[in-house]
C-alpha cells in the first residue's frame, strides 16, 4: 500500500509540473501536427526493418523498469542507470544499416513524395487469393518437372522490405507463366530470390540470408539454406524447388518439410492465407511434422 502511495504521489508531482499553456495558439497546433506526421513516419520506418523486434524486445526491458519503479527494486534500477548509454550504442550499432539506408532514403528525389503520401512499404494485408495460391502451385509442379530452381518468398506479417532492396523491382500480378519465366536458365532474373506480397510479384533476384542450423542435412544447398534463413529471421514462408532433383519444398518458422506434391503444398500455402480460428492448431501440426525434416535425405 504504501508503494501505491508512494507511486501516486509521484504521478501527480510528475504532471503538476507539466506546463499545460491556458490558450492553445495556431503555432500550437501546427506543431502538434508535425510532430505526430514526424513520428508516424518513425514507426512506419521501424515497421519495415529489423527495428521492429528490437523495439518490441525493448519495450518489454521497459515495462519490467516499470515495475521496478513501483516496486522500489533499488539494484536492478541501479544497474539499469549504469548500462543506459551502453544500451543507447549497442543499438546504434545494431541498427547501423538500417540507419544507413534511411539517411540515403532522406537524399533521394523521391522522399519528399513519399513522405507527403504517407507511402507504406506494405499496403497489402500480405494475404493472397485461391487464384495465387494455385498460380504458385501450378508453377511450381512444372519448374519441378523440368527440373528448374526455384526461390519463392511469400510475405505475411513481417515486412521483406530489408531483402528487397537487394533485388529488382517487378510489381507484377502473380501467374503461374511469369514465375516460370523468372527462374528460366540463363534469364537475367533467374538467379536469386522472388518476393510475393498480396496477389503481386514485387521483387526479383532478392539476396536472402543463409541459415546456419546444424540440423538441416549435410546434402542440402545453398537455396535450400536461403529458404530456411529468411524463416527464422521473419514469418514469411518459402517454397523452394530443387534444381538437382526438381523436388519441392517449403521452409516455415525455420523449419524445412521436403518433397511435397501439389497437395501437401497447397495445404502449407493455406495455412498462411487466412487467419482462422484453427490457424494455431495447423502451425502446431506442421512444427511436429518439420521437427526432423532436415535429417530426410532426397530422393
Amino acid at each position: 500500500m504504501a508503494n501505491l502511495l508512494n507511486w501516486s504521489g509521484m504521478m501527480d508531482e510528475y504532471f503538476s509540473s507539466l506546463h499545460i499553456p491556458k490558450n492553445i495558439m495556431w503555432t500550437d497546433i501546427v506543431e502538434i501536427i508535425i510532430i505526430s506526421f514526424l513520428v508516424y513516419q518513425v514507426l512506419m520506418w521501424i515497421r519495415n526493418t529489423r527495428a521492429w523486434s528490437l523495439l518490441k524486445g525493448v519495450l518489454i526491458i521497459l515495462a519490467f523498469l516499470l515495475l521496478a519503479v513501483i516496486f522500489q527494486l533499488t539494484t536492478i534500477l541501479w544497474i539499469a542507470e549504469k548500462m543506459f548509454s551502453i544500451a543507447v550504442i549497442a543499438i546504434v550499432v545494431i541498427l547501423q544499416p538500417e540507419l544507413r539506408r534511411a539517411l540515403e532514403r532522406l537524399g533521394q528525389k523521391r522522399f519528399a513524395f513519399s513522405f507527403l503520401m504517407f507511402d507504406n512499404a506494405k499496403e497489402e494485408n500480405g494475404r493472397f487469393s485461391d487464384k495465387t495460391l494455385n498460380e504458385i502451385v501450378k508453377a511450381s509442379m512444372e519448374m519441378g518437372k523440368a527440373k528448374t530452381g526455384a526461390l519463392i518468398v511469400i510475405e505475411k506479417e513481417t515486412s521483406l522490405a530489408e531483402y528487397e532492396r537487394t533485388g529488382i523491382e517487378i510489381d507484377a500480378v502473380l501467374t503461374n507463366q511469369l514465375l516460370i519465366n523468372i527462374f528460366e536458365h540463363n534469364t537475367p532474373l533467374h538467379d536469386g530470390a522472388v518476393i510475393v506480397r498480396g496477389n503481386r510479384v514485387t521483387w526479383a533476384t532478392c539476396y536472402l540470408p543463409l541459415s546456419d542450423s546444424m540440423s538441416l542435412s549435410k546434402d542440402l544447398g545453398t537455396r535450400h539454406r536461403a529458404g530456411v534463413g529468411i524463416s527464422e529471421v521473419t514469418d514469411s514462408m518459402t517454397v523452394i524447388v530443387s534444381e538437382e532433383t526438381g523436388r519441392i519444398s517449403v521452409a516455415y518458422e525455420g523449419n524445412l518439410r521436403r518433397n511435397l506434391d501439389a497437395e501437401s503444398l497447397r495445404e502449407q500455402l493455406r495455412m498462411i492465407q487466412n487467419k482462422g480460428p484453427d490457424s494455431r492448431r495447423k502451425r502446431r501440426i506442421w512444427k511436429g511434422r518439420g521437427k526432423n525434416a532436415g535429417r530426410k535425405k532426397t530422393v
